[in-house]
């Protein structure tokens, strides 16, 4: 494993984040009905935590290892009813977080190649992962499931 590869999965968990965000923006603006408010309050925080991870990407790219961050962003996904938004969220965040485990295991490996990044970087994605976490629990919750 080279950090050019790191690099790549960094920045294609960059257009994740990315997509993310302006998706759950997109899908707050379309939900109504009763229960409406929390619901849109709940995407908006959830894209807020987007918006700094993707500043965490661009970070542990750029200053840590002095790679270009994207500026591509990965696929979206329409829905119409809230109960499809929440679910095809719970199904991207789940994605998020399998990505996400696949490059906290790729750092680790590389811990001696990185020794003066190695923490910051372990940090960053760690509590990444967590967030995405959280968020899974949340949309669960909204779902009823």
């Amino acid at each position: 494993m080279t950090k050019e590869e790191l690099i790549k999965m960094l920045n294609q968990a960059l257009g994740l984040e990315h997509a993310a965000r302006i998706q759950y923006l997109a899908h707050a603006e379309q939900v109504n009905g009763l229960n409406a408010e929390p619901i849109i309050a709940r995407l908006k925080e959830i894209a807020e935590d987007e918006k700094k991870h993707e500043e965490m990407f661009r970070e542990m790219i750029g200053s840590y290892l002095d790679g270009v961050p994207s500026m591509g962003m990965a696929e979206t996904h329409p829905a119409k009813t809230v109960k499809e938004i929440l679910e095809v969220n719970l199904k991207d965040e789940k994605h998020a977080v399998d990505v996400y485990t696949g490059i906290m295991k790729k750092i680790m490996e590389m811990k001696d190649e990185l020794k003066y990044e190695y923490l910051q970087l372990e940090h960053k994605i760690r509590h990444i992962i967590m967030d995405e976490q959280e968020h899974i629990s949340e949309l669960k919750l909204l779902l009823g499931l």
